[in-house]
């Protein structure tokens, strides 16, 4: 992909140059991957953990959306999941609730970025 391709994805938090790095330039490898995010339930299943105040399900789903994010260059998401990861696993679920704004925007952005490539519209 160009480099065009790649300033648009950072728009959205996506590190297309790292992922090249973390996939070996296999590009379809990739795409194939990433495209898989748009059905990911790590955040939706944080984020309702979190709304009935089970910390326990809250942290593993946190744990795991920080994994998938790292795994496909998903920067901002990645950055986002990793302190509210932080957070829960030391006990700080009000600050897990503040910081949630922040990774729910981040997913989203990842995901209209990943939309937009699947649409061929980037």
């Amino acid at each position: 992909m160009t480099a065009e391709f790649a300033a648009k994805l950072a728009e959205y938090g996506i590190d297309y140059a790292d992922a090249m790095d973390r996939f070996g330039d296999n590009a379809s490898l990739y795409e194939r991957l990433a495209l898989k995010y748009l059905d990911d339930t790590h955040f939706v299943n944080m984020k309702a953990a979190i709304e009935v105040s089970d910390f326990d399900k809250a942290y593993s789903e946190a744990h795991s959306l920080k994994g998938v994010a790292g795994n496909l260059s998903l920067n901002d998401l990645y950055n986002a999941a990793s302190e509210i990861t932080e957070a829960l696993r030391h006990g700080e679920y009000q600050a897990a609730t503040y910081d949630l704004p922040v990774v729910e925007a981040a997913h989203e952005a990842a995901r209209a970025g990943l939309m937009a490539w699947q649409e061929s519209s980037l």
